[in-house]
């Protein structure tokens, strides 16, 4: 396994950084975009079409809105993928109302048995205020969570804002 955690907030360059790195180290190959977002509303539905021109036909979409770890676990072992991103996978499972432990104890054993090279994008949703709403709190420790688990699986970690990445693990 060759896996990179990426984190970063809104808008802060995470998914650009790790779908430019995929591609440098596909060296103009095929590149798989493992996409966790659901269409929902017509606005959602404009933001992945964008996404989906914006990254060209070099590019094989998987859409995996809910059975990630099986998406992971499907990757050939020559295969550069971008997962995009973990947090709106973890909303997709608290939404369809699956037991969370599980279904992230699940992806992360299939992170560290694949043998493809993965860049699993996340947003680190901790450094803001406090969610007013129970299930909003309950969202931002789940990924808080995840993120931890999967940072401590993973080969290496970026923390991305403004653009700029910043190399958290390993140190040295």
């Amino acid at each position: 396994m060759t896996a990179t955690l990426v984190l970063g907030g809104a808008r802060s360059g995470k998914s650009g950084f790790a779908q430019r790195a995929a591609e440098t180290e596909a060296g103009g190959g095929r590149t798989v975009m493992i996409a966790t977002g659901q269409a929902f509303d017509d606005e959602m539905a404009e933001r992945i079409a964008r996404h989906q021109a914006d990254r060209g036909e070099s590019w094989v979409t998987v859409e995996a809105p809910l059975e990630l770890a099986a998406a992971i676990s499907g990757l050939p072992a020559d295969a550069i993928a971008v997962v995009d991103c973990l947090t709106l996978w973890l909303s997709n499972q608290m939404l369809a109302e699956r037991n969370v432990e599980a279904a992230c104890a699940e992806l992360v054993a299939a992170v560290a048995a694949c043998p493809a090279r993965l860049w699993l994008v996340s947003n680190e949703v901790g450094l803001g205020i406090v969610p007013e709403t129970p299930l909003g709190r309950r969202f931002r420790d789940e990924a808080g969570r995840l993120n931890q688990r999967l940072a401590a699986t993973v080969d290496e970690v970026y923390f991305v804002a403004a653009g700029l990445p910043l190399k958290m693990k390993p140190q040295g």
